[in-house]
């Protein structure tokens, strides 16, 4: 049986630690409060170092991790706008501005120095012990290793945690049979390695108190997933409503923000563009004022970003509202999607910029040397834990219980660092008269 709106709204507004910490005379609302603790969070702060595509080193103009998230949350705020506009009957179950901002500025706090490189990296050596998946240290992060409330993290309401909840499923769940086995080899087959979109399982007491306000149908039919093969993960199938508007609003921000990144360093050119033309709809283009696109986006820099923006517009003004029967409760229940002719643009665009931008050689070598600098630094550091790690770690690290919980606070130290303080520490440690005793950690 659904409960009343106003049940169901309020226990989203939950917090783990229901003993809320709040000053007198403050009256924020429960989303301005997420938002104010993720920006003022450590891990938020570290994005402004962390890859997106290409390093924080390369040069001055392209998206760092910082940079794209705050993008994903201003798309999603507007995202938010549009549907409240031309969805007005739904305007009652939509997240307000604060909390889609704060879910989309969140989303990628767990990503490792060097971008899915170090993500690949950390799964490899965690391989024995409970694996390493970005959005699952996302959660991780926000519900444990931040220091905002002792126990719970930030102390999160259970829609911001539900929001950057992208794959309601563990990582033993979904994990393909037949996996390799761990080695002593750094050099890895990075295909191998890629981990199943997941939380960790570490993290189940999380997940099943976000989980506990659902019906247990609504429970059964959120955690559906399609199951492992041999080789090749499983994948769940549903997300709700406030994470189905971070997603579309990160694969706009992916697929645009880091094309214009890709036109103006040089890496795409217009020939290039051709591939994509096709899929533009020709009246679906002139609807969306997206005729002359590609002139503009190899135009100068003004035509360029104007392009840009005429074409987060499009696809934002063709979001629309889906209706999801197998639910009871509306925050599962309804879910945002692109209308057809704007889902073609945007796969067109992700696939377009992985070909051109992610997957050559120029950006893979890159992706390697990460990969390579968070292997050896994890296997340093595991080989002698209470001389190398830092003091709050190594508390943790001599208070774990198990293996697998020692290892997991390794890997969390690792996973925090940005490109920057991992390279350091790798040159600290490997490169002669590299670093000195009154150069600090």
């Amino acid at each position: 049986m659904q409960q009343p709106k106003s049940e169901w709204k309020n226990s989203l507004s939950d917090r783990r630690d229901p003993l809320v910490f709040q000053r007198q005379g403050d009256f924020r609302n429960p989303s301005e409060l997420d938002l104010a603790r993720i920006i003022h969070s450590a891990a938020f702060r570290r994005l402004q170092a962390k890859t997106q595509v290409l390093g924080v080193g390369e040069g001055d103009f392209h998206r760092t991790r910082l940079t794209h998230s705050m993008e994903v949350a201003q798309i999603g705020k507007g995202i938010v706008r549009t549907l409240s506009s031309t969805h007005p009957e739904y305007k009652d179950i939509l997240p307000d501005g604060d909390q889609i901002f704060c879910i989309g500025l969140a989303h990628d706090l767990g990503h490792p120095p060097f971008g899915h490189g170090g993500e690949i990296a950390l799964n490899y050596c965690m391989g024995n012990f409970g694996g390493f998946e970005a959005n699952g240290q996302t959660l991780r992060i926000l519900s444990k290793i931040e220091t905002h409330t002792h126990g719970y993290g930030l102390n999160l309401s259970r829609r911001t945690l539900l929001g950057i909840l992208k794959y309601p499923q563990t990582y033993s769940a979904l994990l393909k049979t037949e996996h390799p086995a761990v080695s002593g080899n750094s050099f890895i087959l990075a295909s191998d390695w890629k981990p199943p979109k997941c939380y960790h399982d570490q993290e189940s007491d999380v997940t099943d108190w976000i989980f506990d306000i659902f019906s247990s149908s609504d429970k059964k039919s959120f955690l559906n997933y399609i199951s492992p093969k041999a080789c090749e993960h499983g994948r769940t199938t549903e997300k709700a409503l406030d994470t189905s508007i971070m997603e579309i609003a990160d694969d706009i921000a992916y697929g645009i923000h880091d094309l214009e990144d890709g036109i103006t360093l040089n890496l795409i050119t217009k020939d290039m563009w051709q591939e994509v033309n096709r899929y533009f709809n020709s009246e679906w283009a002139k609807e969306n004022h997206l005729f002359d696109i590609q002139e503009k986006l190899f135009g100068n820099s003004s035509e360029r970003k104007r392009a840009v923006g005429s074409l987060v517009h499009a696809l934002i003004t063709n979001t629309e509202i889906i209706e999801i029967n197998t639910f009871e409760n509306p925050i599962l229940k309804f879910n945002a999607a692109l209308n057809q002719n704007a889902k073609e643009v945007l796969e067109s665009l992700k696939k377009f910029v992985f070909k051109n931008m992610i997957n050559i050689p120029e950006v893979q070598t890159l992706v390697f040397r990460g990969q390579q600098i968070v292997i050896r630094l994890f296997r340093a550091i595991s080989s002698d834990p209470t001389r190398f790690l830092k003091k709050s770690y190594k508390e943790q690290w001599e208070k774990a219980d198990s293996d697998a919980e020692k290892f997991r606070i390794i890997c969390d130290y690792i996973s925090g660092m940005t490109d920057e303080y991992a390279t350091r520490l790798y040159e600290r440690l490997f490169l002669p008269r590299q670093g000195t005793v009154f150069h600090r950690l």
